[in-house]
């Protein structure tokens, strides 16, 4: 699926997801990352839902998003209760979604100015 829209410069747009992977400003990311208006973290120690524990997501919430965005593959399935406590109890709000909507969706958040980040779970 591909995606138009632009932003300001110097922003991270998901360009294109399918394949095995994801496109961010036009670049193939082909393992999980973790995606920010203006971070990046390639190589997401993650490819499934099983592999989730809450210090994964401690170099997300360095970044200090308000919200991030679950990208749990071509389906939606639900991480550890562990990991939904944590994000909360930092007062982060969780979304959870397939990957497809987890990049529609950043693109449309990231448009509004907020702080988002998706957290995007590409198999192996």
């Amino acid at each position: 699926m591909k995606m138009r829209r632009e932003y300001g410069e110097g922003q991270n747009i998901i360009t294109a997801y399918g394949g095995g992977g994801v496109q961010v400003n036009q670049v193939p990311h082909h393992e999980s990352l973790v995606v920010l208006p203006d971070q990046l973290i390639p190589r997401w120690p993650v490819a499934q839902v099983e592999d989730l524990q809450p210090e994964v997501f401690e170099p997300v919430l360095a970044l200090q998003p308000e919200i991030v965005l679950l990208g749990t593959g071509p389906v939606l399935r639900w991480p550890p209760r562990d990991v939904l406590r944590a994000l909360r109890d930092r007062g982060v709000g969780l979304e959870v979604m397939d990957t497809s909507a987890a990049c529609r969706t950043y693109n449309i958040i990231m448009g509004e100015g907020r702080r988002v980040a998706a957290a995007l779970l590409i198999p192996n």
